[in-house]
């Protein structure tokens, strides 16, 4: 009966109902089903998946789910179009509930998934669902190949994608223009424009969408010259639609931000758009109130929008993440205000706007209120924003602590969230942690993630786990640069220069180009135990082009300092042409370690003089230290004096600085005033070298008082009583028990 009521449905219902789909007229459509209620039609299954269609498609997702859920009879249709409610209202949790229930599966319903996956930014698993159809054996259509080719773009997975494209050729769907957009979509996101241009010229039919492709993709890469010719030539055939003015808009939005040339390529293209009638038009306006708000001219959105006829959810979330990211947090609340109390619900993009202004000024306290306060679980993306937000603020351990809540939620973590969490356990050394987050990992699909495996890589050897480095660093079927230069970090940090200098040579034999992260880091490496190979790798900087960056240039200037040779770290420092307070404290720092105090001081001077590279905290230890070392102990107790509120590592250097002269008294005096085992241990050894075994007692029980567990007190004093052959006093120092870690030598 209930079969039969489902194959032969009354065919002006039917046909009603399909013209109500169609217009989104979903009052009719609800007239239309309080019928079927009334005349016992609610079993008639052709007629119920049209009634969650309706629903599903004018946003009624309870509608849709409540004539599911009473459904006495389903069938594959039934399935497809509660799937396609959820898909489209973004609810992933009961878009896989329906999904894992459906008796039945064939392309459409993966279709479905894939393509809410890619478009809500679950990229990762939308490509991850495509090669589980392709592994079920359901061959890929043109809809399923757009949406794998969206996200593999979105991700910049350029093998994934190329695979993708050779199968739409196999399949014959590369003619498909829906298809051949996509993958100029994903070349162009790629960065991969040889690619764009090889595939722009091989469609057989040319339209808007390929044009708009093709000019996101030059605009990527940088050839954004070449991006506005490509929108000439669609302004002189006369067919801008609102589409290539959208595009080309977002070209003007990924500009290069000044006060000379603000905005001006954008108000051009905003006349022109007056010009062509699209002043009326909600997206071409979105467009350019969005290309107003990246390069930073609110002053220009808020006049464009206040002068609008009509807006959007989408306006006035443009406006709140305009002043967001312009660090103007209270403009955002009062635009968040303005929406509500003219009639627009916030949705997800707005709660994560407001996030997003909170989290760039630091205010934790109400950006988490609004975390909390999101009508649905928070997407991935917002999970993501308060993460990097701890991070980037060095609040570490809330983010640790939060990737571990997110960890037990719904929501899963992506490979930016695993790359957050393993950044904040490295910068913590938080080894236990770290172990957990690679646990965590172990169980995706990010396993084998460049970006992840750099991250563990980091966390180890930060901790001194170099073993559980290399293994990480073993395990990759592929290196990129960023995990060699992860690796070449570790061993570096943590003194393993031979083994840096192994893996470094090896991948230039591969034909691994380096960057100037890994020529920098290499340097440094050859400062210490591999002196004699730092003109080689100078050589090749040279080479490929990197001795003009700035932190190769203060490495290079540290590697000649600690060589002796600090007129060619001058020369390399005065023929820089870029320099920052970092390189000038590196050529200071050299000029202390060669004796060379009176060059120190002048430079220091002149970075004060012309004010271009501000001293800073580590500036003023290694003056400090020049003048020790040098003797110029009037120049330095200057500079001490001229210090606002100095640190402790400042008082070190002027009491070393006093100890090298014989000033002890003066030394003690200071020393009394500030306190701390480094300051005495100071005072320990210069009473050793002039032979006060009064202040050296004095020092040693300070020391012992505060780190009674450090040998050096111990032995500077013994060394004090043996300089003055008071052997009997050497007797009684050498008995306390506390043992001192032996030297070795590398070379045995």
């Amino acid at each position: 009966m209930l079969q039969a009521k489902s194959s032969s449905p009354p065919p002006n219902l039917a046909n009603l109902l399909q013209i109500c789909i169609d217009q989104g007229a979903h009052r009719a459509g609800k007239l239309i089903q309080a019928h079927i209620l009334r005349t016992d039609l609610s079993s008639n299954t052709f007629l119920v998946n049209r009634l969650i269609e309706l629903h599903s498609k004018c946003s009624c997702t309870a509608y849709a789910r409540r004539l599911f859920d009473q459904m006495p009879v389903r069938n594959i249709f039934s399935y497809h179009a509660a799937l396609d409610s959820y898909c489209r209202s973004n609810d992933v949790r009961e878009a896989y509930r329906v999904f894992d229930r459906m008796p039945e599966r064939n392309a459409v319903s993966w279709n479905l998934l894939i393509g809410m996956l890619s478009r809500i930014g679950h990229k990762d698993e939308a490509v991850e669902s495509y090669y589980t159809m392709r592994s079920y054996g359901f061959i890929p259509t043109h809809v399923t190949l757009s949406s794998v080719l969206s996200a593999c773009g979105g991700m910049r997975k350029l093998d994934c994608g190329k695979e993708c494209h050779g199968v739409a050729i196999k399949l014959g769907l590369d003619e498909i223009s829906y298809v051949g957009n996509a993958v100029l979509g994903m070349y162009a996101k790629c960065g991969c424009i040889e690619d764009v241009l090889a595939v722009h010229k091989t469609l057989p039919e040319l339209n808007h969408v390929s044009f708009t492709s093709l000019m996101e993709g030059l605009s990527e890469v940088g050839r954004v010259e070449e991006a506005f010719h490509m929108f000439n030539s669609i302004h002189e055939s006369r067919s801008v639609d609102y589409v290539s003015m959208s595009s080309v808009l977002g070209v003007c939005s990924k500009l290069e931000k000044s006060e000379e040339t603000k905005c001006w390529q954008g108000k051009q293209i905003h006349g022109l758009a007056v010009k062509l009638g699209f002043e009326r038009h909600l997206q071409v306006n979105n467009s350019l109130l969005d290309m107003y708000a990246k390069q930073g001219c609110m002053n220009d959105a808020e006049a464009l929008f206040n002068s609008l006829s009509e807006v959007s959810v989408v306006s006035w979330n443009i406006m709140i993440g305009g002043h967001g990211n312009e660090y103007n947090k209270d403009k955002a609340v009062e635009f968040l205000g303005k929406m509500q109390s003219s009639g627009f619900e916030p949705d997800e993009i707005t709660y994560f706007n407001m996030l997003s202004a909170c989290l760039k000024v630091g205010d934790f306290e109400n950006g988490i209120r609004v975390f909390d306060s999101m009508p649905s679980p928070p997407s991935l993306n917002s999970w993501n924003a308060v993460l990097s937000g701890y991070s980037q603020k060095d609040h570490h351990l809330e983010a640790v602590n939060l990737f571990r809540e997110m960890n037990s939620s719904e929501t899963k973590p992506d490979r930016t969230t695993f790359a957050i969490a393993l950044a904040s356990c490295s910068s913590l050394e938080l080894l236990r942690e770290g172990k957990q987050v690679h646990a965590a990992l172990l169980k995706t699909s990010f396993c084998s993630d460049l970006h992840a495996a750099s991250g563990l890589i980091s966390v180890y050897s930060k901790c001194g786990e170099m073993g559980m480095a290399k293994d990480v660093f073993r395990k990759l079927s592929h290196v990129d640069v960023v995990c060699l230069n992860s690796m070449l970090a570790g061993f570096s940090v943590n003194g393993l220069d031979t083994e840096a200098f192994t893996l470094f040579q090896e991948a230039l034999r591969k034909g691994m180009k380096p960057t100037e992260f890994t020529c920098a880091t290499i340097l440094a490496c050859c400062c210490s135990s591999l002196s004699p190979l730092g003109k080689q790798v100078h050589a090749l900087v040279a080479k490929n082009g990197h001795a003009s960056d700035v932190y190769v240039g203060t490495a290079l200037i540290n590697l000649y300092s600690n060589c002796g040779e600090v007129e060619k770290a001058r020369l390399i420092f005065e023929t820089m042409q870029w320099r920052n307070t970092v390189t000038c404290n590196e050529m200071i720092h050299g000029f202390a370690k060669n004796g060379r105090g009176e060059d120190a001081v002048v430079l220091f001077e002149e970075m004060i003089r012309s004010g271009r590279h501000p001293p800073d905290s580590i500036t003023l230890i290694a003056v400090l230290t020049a003048c020790s070392h040098s003797g110029l102990v009037d120049w330095g107790l200057k500079i001490f004096k001229s210090m606002v509120q100095p640190q402790m590592d400042h008082y070190t250097c002027v009491v070393d600085m006093m100890g090298r002269l014989g000033w002890l008294g003066e030394m003690e005096d200071l020393v009394e005033m500030m306190g701390g085992a480094v300051a005495w241990e100071v005072v320990l050894s210069a009473c050793r070298v002039h032979g006060n075994v009064k202040l050296a007692k004095r020092a040693a029980g300070e020391l012992m008082r505060l780190d009674p567990n450090n040998s050096a007190s111990y032995s500077l004093l013994v060394g004090t009583h043996s300089s003055l052959d008071q052997w009997d006093d050497v007797g009684t120092a050498v008995m306390v028990d506390v043992s001192k870690r032996p030297g070795y030598s590398c070379l045995l």
